[in-house]
């Protein structure tokens, strides 16, 4: 049996994992425990082979007056975590790092893209792999994940608010683009592999397709009985102001892994496609 302590209380990727797997009560058990007051400091970590660390910030404003608060969660408290685990005896240590370590002005990152975040948060997140890496050895197993945006059913962040836009407003620009994204149920079992398999170093997992946001946009309005109109009347604006207006970079410009990338056991750990992960979401919105 896998023994896991996940780091970092109520967040959306802890608790879905940890229903995911307790699926299978006989090969895995699962506890967790808060990183907002010291209690963690006083948990004995020597009885789990997995630290799974998903203490920090995100989906808030990255305002320059927090930006220190952004370094001591993102990068400071993964470190000391990543430490006891290693001096108490803990097997593997798994860190949800992101693929904001790249830029999002990159069209298509590859195995020899630099990282090259555009600003704290991502900056944190870089650090703290950085660190972390050094931390691995025989019998101590380092993992990053770095995932692209990830979505579900009540799942904060920018793929709600682009499923609440499709199904409330009659237009939507018909525009090509491509996004990683991975499916929450497609990166809770990547993370059980990784657990199962005992792996060490940097991950970068995603949905086996791209995602094209207007076509995106189509999906999500037909499940839900809605027909917006595509159009292509704001495609030339969309195209020159891109790369100078980060909204319209977020939403239309393209963000990819190569799949080369991501191509872990075959894909296998992608158990839920595009189509059905949307129609998954709207259930879960009932």
């Amino acid at each position: 049996m896998k023994r896991i302590l996940i780091t970092g209380e109520n967040s959306y990727i802890g608790t879905s994992f940890e229903k995911w797997v307790m699926r299978f009560p006989d090969e895995y058990s699962v506890d967790t425990v808060s990183t907002l007051t010291d209690d963690w400091r006083e948990c004995d970590f020597s009885k789990y082979d997995v630290v799974f660390n998903v203490a920090g910030i995100a989906h808030v404003d990255a305002k320059a007056s927090i930006e220190g608060l952004y370094y001591k969660v993102n990068r400071d408290l993964c470190i000391e975590i990543a430490q006891k685990s290693k001096s108490e005896g803990v097997g593997q240590f798994v860190f949800m790092s992101s693929m904001i370590v790249f830029s999002n002005l990159t069209p298509l990152i590859t195995n020899e893209t630099e990282p090259n975040p555009r600003n704290f948060y991502g900056n944190s997140k870089l650090q703290a792999d950085n660190e972390i890496q050094k931390l691995n050895s025989d019998t101590f197993k380092v993992v990053s994940i770095r995932p692209p945006m990830v979505y579900g059913p009540n799942c904060k962040g920018n793929f709600q608010r682009l499923y609440d836009f499709a199904t409330s407003f009659p237009i939507f620009p018909d525009y090509t683009n491509q996004r990683s994204m991975i499916y929450i149920d497609n990166l809770c079992e990547f993370i059980k592999l990784i657990i199962d398999n005992n792996e060490h170093g940097i991950f970068y997992p995603q949905n086996r397709e791209y995602v094209n946001v207007s076509e995106a946009v189509r999906l999500i309005a037909a499940i839900n009985q809605k027909k917006p109109i595509m159009t292509k009347m704001f495609n030339k604006i969309i195209r020159l102001l891109l790369h100078r207006v980060n909204i319209l970079n977020k939403v239309f410009g393209s963000y990819v892994y190569d799949k080369s990338m991501s191509n872990y056991h075959n894909f296998d750990y992608c158990v839920v496609d595009f189509k059905e992960s949307i129609e998954r979401i709207k259930e879960g919105k009932k």
